[in-house]
């Protein structure tokens, strides 16, 4: 309650000139993902041991589930909102790059530091009690999946002071750019075959996406015939290079075998991004009036507050969960995945997965909203640079192998070592105080 009280006051202080849809679509967009995550994962205990699987794999069916639960663009779209937002403030108050970073820095390195120490010090100690590598690199693995996003997001933001002033010069020929290199890295990919290609579509595919919340903040496209048009032709695209074209059902991970639209990122992402920004934005201005509403409008700026802890933490949980239960016999993991009473057990399954996050979040979301001390003096911007680009590495790594079985020895030490190394490099440790909601 001292919570909710505490996010209905500051709530009630907003001011009438922010744009809370935006928050709104933040807080939205991370809560579908952490219900598709918890849908797709399956756990099915049968003779004593317990099997993991996906949805979409066993389930194929299942697969245009993801047209909906894939909204990681939306996150995107609202990161380039928000950061033109803060680059446009940081420009007014003659805050250079080295601040302005400082802060996005602190928000997203920290709570993603007590993730991964966390499961460093959970994998030792499976390690001691003797847990087989495959388990220990299991748990952790898929309990650091989330972590691939703010790889990712990471480098956009390094990048935005840069991707703006494109933006500010160029307009949509600078969207252009990138979406028309990542249409030609998928041609390589596909008719080519140059396969190794295809990841560099991490940087031109988001950074697109990414510009679209550019467009937003300008304002370029106000007229609501005209966004559904656009959301039309992006739902188009996508279908034909789905049901022609070479892509794959899925829009999430690769139940495919060698083909994924995320992994690496395709233009049909682009495409699904698109949509999801002309549909969204149509309904902007009714949803800003919802927003009005105190109630709703706290329950956004508290999800807001605890954003990324929720985020990073929601597969933790499950395996949690889920090794609890198979501890205790298997309750309630014999269900077959995919059945009738499979589908029907799943409003329960959420429920009880929330009642775990939600006090975990409150625990550790005051990590989240540290604040830099007003007279602390940032990092240089190259040390930040340096810094953020070897927690993304690091991240990375740990996102793809876990810890406990990696390809090559000690790589998960690495890997962990580059992301505390580079979160000091940066300034990120010891450099900021907690505050309230």
């Amino acid at each position: 309650m001292r919570i909710w009280s505490q996010a209905r006051e500051l709530a009630a202080q907003t001011p009438p000139e922010r744009n809370r849809y935006i928050d709104f679509l933040r807080a939205a967009s991370i809560l579908i993902v952490i219900v598709g995550h918890w849908l797709i994962a399956t756990f099915y205990f049968t003779d004593n041991s317990i099997a993991f699987g996906l949805l979409l794999k066993s389930h194929p069916q299942t697969q245009w589930l993801t047209w909906v639960f894939q909204v990681m663009p939306v996150f995107f779209i609202v990161g380039g909102y928000s950061n033109a937002l803060s680059l446009e403030s940081a420009h007014r108050k003659g805050i250079g790059y080295g601040g302005w970073l400082a802060g996005r820095l602190n928000r997203l390195v920290t709570p993603l530091l007590v993730l991964v120490a966390c499961w460093a010090a959970i994998s030792m100690i499976m390690y001691l009690f003797d847990a087989s590598p495959e388990v220990i690199q299991y748990t952790s693995q898929a309990s650091l999946i989330p972590t691939w996003f703010l790889a990712i997001y990471i480098m956009v933001v390094l990048l935005a002071p840069a991707t703006h002033l494109l933006w500010q010069r160029y307009g949509f020929r600078s969207f252009g750019l990138f979406a028309g290199s990542a249409l030609l890295i998928d041609i390589a990919f596909f008719a080519a075959d140059l396969r190794w290609l295809g990841w560099v579509n991490y940087v031109p595919v988001w950074l697109a996406v990414h510009h679209l919340g550019y467009v937003w903040r300008d304002d370029r496209i106000n007229s609501r015939t005209h966004l559904m048009v656009y959301s039309a032709l992006g739902l188009l695209a996508l279908t034909l290079l789905v049901f022609i074209g070479p892509y794959p059902l899925a829009m999430v991970g690769s139940p495919d075998t060698g083909l994924s639209n995320s992994t690496p990122p395709k233009i049909t992402i682009l495409a699904l991004g698109l949509f999801q920004f002309g549909l969204l934005l149509a309904l902007e201005a009714p949803m800003r009036q919802k927003l009005e509403r105190l109630g709703l409008w706290t329950a956004t700026v508290l999800i807001n507050s605890m954003i990324m802890t929720v985020y990073l933490w929601h597969i933790t949980i499950m395996i949690i969960f889920v090794s609890l239960l198979y501890l205790t016999g298997g309750v309630g993991l014999e269900i077959e995945p995919g059945g009738v009473t499979w589908w029907l057990t799943r409003p329960l399954w959420i429920a009880v997965l929330l009642v775990f996050l939600v006090p975990l979040a409150l625990l550790l979301s005051p990590l989240e909203r540290r604040s830099r001390r007003r007279e602390g003096i940032p990092a240089s911007p190259g040390r930040q640079i340096t810094g953020a680009i070897m927690v993304c590495l690091g991240i990375a790594l740990l996102a793809r192998f876990g810890f406990g079985n990696a390809p090559l020895s000690y790589l998960d030490i690495v890997a962990f070592t580059s992301v505390v190394l580079g979160a000091g490099i940066c300034g990120v440790l010891g450099s900021s105080m907690p505050k309230e909601i």
